[in-house]
């Protein structure tokens, strides 16, 4: 499964197509990412755009737009109803399939590296990336605008930038990057242009207030429009739902005597929310998700691939050959951290296949159930430590990228050191978490020895010195990475972690 990511900067544009298509022309320039949506708006003074692609690949667009953005925007001439304080104003990177939240945090750290050290512009990490729970909020950061972030960072140690100048950029300020999970930008548009009125409904229905559960707002003037609007970022939807949150806009502004005109959803949305609105909205009965003709379609084609591949016509062949390519390519990345990961997901697989062929015959029908129900309980654990693995094939390869780009800032560069000691840091983390899943992937293989039939027990003992196999080349990329680090705290933390498992491993003979 290929990895995929999403990627939603904002930009302080909303009233000029030129400097829009120059940067949708630099996302889309970039081999692998496809551009997925496009938003500007005037009043708002902000242009959103959202693509998605391989984790490197979006890593790089990323930094290429705000390259752009730097270029062509000039805060100093700006004036909008949205806060900002970047050219290039937020980054988030969101996970959509085979990645992990951590994941995400390694690639926003990547581009932070990349946008301080090659454009001069200060960086602060935010939501799940943050150093900090007081930066963890984008308010905090845009509190008081461009001058009030200046004179936090001046005057506070606590707001000096994750990566980069110590000052802002004089035409492209500050840029924010983040992890994020996916959220609903939704806006809702009053007839009125009371902008106290949309602040106090903004008030009533965000979190922070006592409001809505996962629901930020503010009050923002459509001076174009000659209307006001409560716009909201819906951060859970299952938390608050769309028709939730337009319900309560709605309650308050008709106790302010205001009527809605409408709403409004910038950039994309999850079916899954929509069709939890159109359930509420129509009050259907006895309806199903797999009645939506797309959903349905979906269920069907997968089911029939997974088909054709377990009889042997699928791509597997083709995604290994291509792995086995980028590995044996001449550069760093894949390489051993991957190989580690992979041998800790093959040893899972091995595992699966020992619990879905089943127990050996029983001495009654008791013994039966009980070995049936724990080698359900194994099946299910491995499914979830062998999809991790595959997950940390990728991040093994992202973390040590990130490395190269640390040793690349130049040497005269006084944040080069925290940036390399930060990424090695990532870079040890992962194949930590590798040893550490493929000892426990080794203690349920071998209780799996007293369960299985006797036909499998080959499969099993090859599983398990896989599983040895990954513990060992993950623990010789740790010590590799602790000899460049210097953050003594870091080396000592990783240092008993891998006696810790250099005991277990001693547990666990080859067969």
């Amino acid at each position: 499964m290929e990895p995929l990511v999403e990627c939603v900067p904002n930009f302080s544009e909303g009233r000029n197509r030129e400097t829009l298509g120059a940067l949708v022309a630099a996302i889309t320039s970039v081999p692998g990412v496809f551009l997925l949506d496009q938003e500007m708006d005037s009043d708002h003074h902000r242009a959103v755009l959202t693509f998605a692609g391989l984790p490197s690949a979006v890593v790089e667009a990323a930094f290429q737009v705000t390259r752009v953005a730097r270029s062509l925007i000039d805060l100093r001439s700006h004036q909008g109803g949205h806060p900002r304080v970047g050219a290039t104003d937020v980054v988030p990177f969101i996970p959509i399939k085979g990645l992990t939240m951590e994941d995400c945090v390694t690639l926003a750290r990547q581009l932070g590296t990349r946008i301080g050290s090659e454009l001069e512009i200060p960086v602060f990490l935010y939501e799940r990336a943050a150093t900090g729970d007081h930066r963890r909020n984008l308010e905090n950061i845009r509190k008081g605008g461009l001058e009030g972030l200046a004179q936090r960072m001046q005057l506070d140690p606590g707001w000096a930038p994750d990566f980069g100048p110590s000052i802002l950029h004089s035409t492209a300020g500050a840029t924010i990057v983040g992890a994020r999970a996916p959220l609903i930008a939704f806006n809702v548009n009053l007839k009125s242009e009371d902008l106290n009125a949309a602040k106090a409904i903004a008030k009533k229905v965000r979190f922070s207030s006592g409001g809505l559960p996962a629901v930020k707002a503010m009050g923002v003037a459509l001076a174009a429009r000659r209307l006001v609007q409560v716009s909201m970022n819906l951060t859970n939807v299952d938390e608050t739902p769309v028709h939730v949150a337009f319900e309560a806009v709605k309650r308050e502004a008709e106790q302010q005597g205001l009527r809605v005109l409408g709403s409004e959803i910038v950039g994309l949305v999850p079916e899954a929310a929509l069709l939890h609105a159109a359930e509420h909205s129509l009050q259907l009965e006895g309806f199903e998700r797999s009645q939506v003709l797309e959903t349905r379609l979906a269920q069907v084609m997968t089911t029939s691939v997974a088909a054709s591949r377990f009889a042997g016509v699928g791509s597997e062949t083709a995604s290994l050959n291509g792995f086995l390519d980028a590995l044996s390519a001449s550069t760093a990345t894949p390489g051993g951290g991957s190989v580690a990961a992979l041998g800790g997901a093959l040893s899972a697989a091995l595992g699966i296949m020992a619990c879905r062929i089943g127990p050996s015959k029983p001495s009654s029908t008791r013994e039966s159930a009980e070995v049936m129900e724990r080698l359900s309980a194994i099946e299910h654990r491995l499914l979830d430590v062998r999809a991790r693995f595959q997950t940390l094939v990728q991040s093994d390869a992202n973390a040590y990228e990130g490395v190269l780009q640390a040793y690349r800032l130049p040497k005269s560069d006084p944040a080069r050191a925290h940036a390399i000691s930060r990424a090695l840091q990532v870079a040890t983390e992962v194949p930590l978490e590798t040893a550490a899943l493929a000892m426990e992937t080794l203690t349920l293989l071998r209780e799996l020895r007293s369960h299985v039939k006797p036909a499998v027990m080959t499969d099993l003992d090859v599983g398990i010195r896989m599983g040895i196999a990954a513990v060992e080349g993950a623990r010789v990329n740790v010590q590799v990475n602790l000899k460049s680090q210097t953050d003594q705290d870091s080396v000592a933390a990783a240092s008993v972690k891998l006696k810790e498992i250099a005991q277990r491993l001693a547990e666990f003979p080859p067969p």
